[in-house]
This record gives C-alpha cells, sequence and structure tokens, in this order.
C-alpha cells in the first residue's frame, strides 16, 4: 500500500488487493478481514482503558431501533437523506407469486414490501435516551454511560472511509450543562492524546452535521457559532479533505426536551457524546502504517498489542 498517494480509489483496490476488504457488489458495503477486525478489536481495548476511570454504565443496542423512536427523535427532520427503514414481505400466496414473476423478469418486486416497526440505527445513542428517560428523574450528578452499535446511513460512495454500515463506538454523558461540557472538553484532550499515540497525524477542528435541505445551512451555520461540534480529523482517502474519525457532540438539552429527560427538581437535562468511528480509525491505521501489521511502528504496536 502507498502512503503517499492519497485518493479513494487507490486506497480501496490495495484494501482489496492485500484482503484487508472484500466486495459485495454494493457501495459502501464490504466484507472485512480478521486482521482488520483484530486492529478494530485492540482500538476498543485501547478506548476501554481510557475511558475506564470514568466508569460508565455499558450499554449495548441492536442495528436496528423503533422506528417510531426514530421519528420522534427528529432525525427526519435534520437528516432524511441518511435514514433507512426495514420493509418486508406482508401479501399472501397471489401477491407472493407476483414477486417472484415480478423479480424472474427483471422488475422492481420492493413496491410488494411494506415498512415494518424496525428503522436502521442512524448513531449509537439514539436508542439509549428514551431507555434513560424511561427509568425515571436523573440524579443530580448525572449519568455516564458507554455504548457501541453498527450504524447506517445511506450515503454509498467509493470512499472506504464512507460506508453505509459502520461501528460507532461512544460515551453519552447526561447532566447539566457543565457537566455535560467539561466532559466533552476532557475527550477533546484524550481523543487527540489517544490518536497521536498511534503516531496518525491529526487536528481537532470546528464542524458541523450534514443537515438536510435549504433550512440545512442555516442549521450548520447555528451550531459552527455555537461550538456544538468538533470532529478530529485524519487524512484517509484526501490530504486536503481529511476524514472524521471521532467527533465531540454538545446537543444542549435537546434530547432532555424530546425525551422529557429531567431532574428530581424538574430542570431539563442537556447531553453530550464522544464518538468513535472504528472503521475509520482502523482505515487511518492501514493507510498510514501500511497492510502488514506486523511491520507497523513499534510504539503503535506496543500501544495496541502489548498495553
Amino acid at each position: 500500500m502507498d502512503t503517499k498517494v492519497f485518493d479513494a480509489k487507490s486506497l480501496l483496490d490495495n484494501l482489496f488487493d492485500n484482503g484487508i476488504l472484500f466486495e459485495t457488489g454494493v457501495d459502501g458495503l464490504y466484507g472485512r478481514s480478521g486482521v482488520f477486525e483484530e486492529v478494530i478489536e485492540r482500538f476498543e481495548r485501547l478506548v476501554t482503558r481510557l475511558g475506564a476511570p470514568d466508569k460508565a454504565t455499558r450499554i449495548h443496542f441492536p442495528p436496528g431501533m423503533s422506528r417510531a423512536t426514530l421519528e420522534k427523535s427528529g432525525y427526519m427532520k435534520s437528516f432524511p437523506q441518511l435514514a433507512g427503514c426495514v420493509h418486508s414481505f406482508s401479501g399472501g400466496e397471489r401477491e407472493h407469486a407476483k414477486l417472484l414473476g415480478m423479480m424472474a423478469s427483471g422488475e422492481d418486486w420492493t413496491e410488494l414490501q411494506q415498512a415494518t416497526d424496525v428503522a436502521l440505527t442512524p448513531a449509537a445513542c439514539y436508542p439509549l435516551y428514551p431507555t434513560v428517560a424511561a427509568r425515571g428523574p436523573v440524579p443530580a450528578d448525572g449519568v455516564l454511560f458507554e455504548l457501541s452499535s453498527y450504524c447506517f446511513r445511506h450515503e454509498p460512495s467509493q470512499d472506504p472511509a464512507r460506508m453505509q454500515l459502520f461501528r460507532m463506538r461512544e460515551f453519552v454523558r447526561i447532566g447539566t450543562s457543565e457537566q455535560v461540557r467539561a466532559f466533552r472538553e476532557s475527550w477533546l484532550e484524550r481523543g487527540k492524546a489517544m490518536i497521536e499515540s498511534l503516531e496518525l497525524p491529526c487536528e481537532v477542528d470546528l464542524a458541523n452535521d450534514p443537515f438536510f435541505g435549504r433550512g440545512g445551512k442555516m442549521m450548520a451555520n447555528n451550531q459552527r457559532d455555537q461550538g456544538l461540534k468538533f470532529e478530529l480529523l485524519i487524512p484517509v482517502s484526501s490530504q486536503e479533505k481529511p476524514t472524521a474519525c471521532l467527533s465531540f457532540n454538545y446537543h444542549q438539552d435537546h434530547f432532555g426536551q424530546t425525551w422529557d429527560l429531567k431532574f428530581a427538581d424538574g430542570s431539563l437535562c442537556h447531553s453530550a457524546c464522544v464518538g468513535f468511528g472504528l472503521e475509520r480509525v482502523a482505515l487511518a491505521l492501514f493507510r498510514h502504517h501500511g497492510p502488514d501489521v506486523a511491520a507497523w511502528p513499534r510504539k503503535v504496536r506496543a500501544v495496541l498489542w502489548d498495553a
């Protein structure tokens, strides 16, 4: 793998040629080799070690969530272009015969499917907020959770750093504005130090989410003006446009209002999260250190394998 060449095609071709990723016929959907998975596993252990002093409660959600929860969260207002919903056949024998005939003739048979109650999870933290709200008032010192999940975003691309199905590891802090902002600040420092320990070039920069439509530009500007989102960027597919591999987000009281997350005195909770794009970090490591993990720099291997 030529670590001096930065473009999506050469990176993807090299990953295929070295048996690190495997084609599936769909852009943004790839099989992963055992070596790729081992790198992700080692990186997750590093994240666990760094987060251990905070004593977060660990929860795992499946890659699907309630469609009603997704709708209530407001995701469809801001990112309808990214959302996915699970559909399924619900007809009888006559409709089944029609479906098979349409498949045989190359017609679009998906019109015979209907949306189920399951949506694909777009971010690991989305199922968490109603779960916490159902437990009653949030303690005065707030709560902290550690999450991991496969996530889906419909943005097919030949850039391997922009997968449609990918894994997110998150820490989510729910509490007062001061508590959650202090949490985010601590991870801005820890996150950058962690990536630098892997000898990866990086920078932290102000960012915004890809809001939809004409109103989305105003929302993006507001997000940047208020400093609500920062990203840790690493050159993966491009030097000029580095890839966001970690994100640090302050939601204000958005999820507090949406899910009635409150303290015992009735005041609304604020929330913040730090997210680790596991595949993106793994891709950055292969891009900068090469396809042979045994030949990676000694210090990098010590951080990932020896600790």
